[in-house]
């Protein structure tokens, strides 16, 4: 932990203030440790030659199962069956209650 700078318990206080996450004086102790020891990991990890490791996007080997994007018509409802329940409708549209306010 040379190289890494030490995370205070004030430190934690202030970033715990702004995230408005409330900690105790022994969990503000406890996270300083942490975080003073997961910041020797990465400068550990910034020490690692990876010039000649190739870029990793995704490891699972897992790909995305896509289909095609075809309507199948006999799926659909008229219009006039989509609005057959509307309690409200206006030459072929749904009606609902106004959203947005006019200045």
């Amino acid at each position: 932990m040379t190289g890494s700078p030490k995370i205070t318990s004030a430190q934690v206080a202030h970033i715990a203030k702004l995230a408005h996450i409330p900690v105790t004086e022994e969990e503000k102790e406890k996270l300083a440790t942490a975080f003073t020891e997961t910041l020797a990991v990465v400068d550990q990890l910034q020490e690692v030659d990876t010039a000649d490791v190739p870029t990793t996007h995704q490891v699972t080997g897992l790909e995305n199962v896509t289909r095609e994007d075809a309507v199948d018509e006999r799926l659909m409802f008229t219009q006039e069956e989509a609005l057959a329940n509307a309690t409200r409708k206006h030459n072929g549209y749904f009606v609902v209650p106004q959203v947005i306010e006019k200045d």
